[in-house]
């Protein structure tokens, strides 16, 4: 069983720390992270090779439950139990597999489950893009190989300042909101939107968010 580390550091001025070793120890890797209140915590398994496979796509299956538990509730009246994923949740699960996906090796055909649940959550901090963090902190420790850790980010524009994972109480403010993932060196994903801006602006935003990445990567 791995031991447990923690690395702590701020990040658009709250507090941002990953966990391994804590919970899921089984699991080839496993991973917490925090942002502000937020928690969500990521696994990822695999499966042995299947003999005579030649796909040209990676199989891998991404997870994403958000419980009422993670807001201090409970599901009550007539339906006393959580049900199948929500909108946000399926585009949250396509939000962590997007930008794993192009990092794993051609000709890869082992089955991998990366499976993410939020712990906790706070009324400022979105847990989507801790999701995809955690899910990267958990393929890192997993010896899976891929071309990763990446790092993820939300970018919003208030007026003429661009602002590092936007609350919840800025996002409507936003005349663009991004998410903006990748490694060290290269991006590999980008979704959005924006109300008209200039091209040169929505390149501006990346460019604000390839810091932040490298200092989570």
């Amino acid at each position: 069983m791995a031991a447990m580390h923690r690395v702590e550091a701020a990040l658009g001025g709250r507090p941002c720390v990953f966990e391994t070793g804590r919970m899921a120890r089984q699991a080839p890797g496993a991973a917490i992270v925090t942002y502000g209140e937020t928690m969500v915590f990521a696994a990822v398994v695999m499966a042995d090779p299947r003999p005579g496979l030649d796909w040209d796509f990676v199989s891998l299956t991404v997870d994403y439950r958000e419980r009422t538990f993670a807001a201090g509730k409970f599901p009550g009246g007539f339906l006393k139990r959580e049900w199948a994923p929500r909108l946000k949740e399926t585009l949250t699960m396509r939000l962590i597999d997007r930008p794993l996906r192009p990092l794993f090796p051609a000709g890869f055909a082992n089955d991998i489950q990366i499976a993410t649940s939020v712990l906790s959550v706070d009324k400022d901090n979105d847990p989507d893009v801790v999701a995809v963090n955690a899910a990267s902190a958990a393929m890192a420790v997993s010896g899976i190989p891929y071309d990763g850790p990446i790092g993820c980010v939300r970018v919003g524009r208030i007026g003429q300042t661009f602002v590092l994972n936007p609350t919840q109480s800025e996002l409507p403010q936003c005349e663009l909101e991004m998410v903006v993932a990748g490694t060290e060196s290269s991006i590999t994903m980008v979704e959005g939107g924006a109300k008209e801006v200039p091209e040169d602006i929505v390149l501006d935003a990346i460019a604000f968010a390839q810091e932040p990445i490298r200092q989570l990567v």
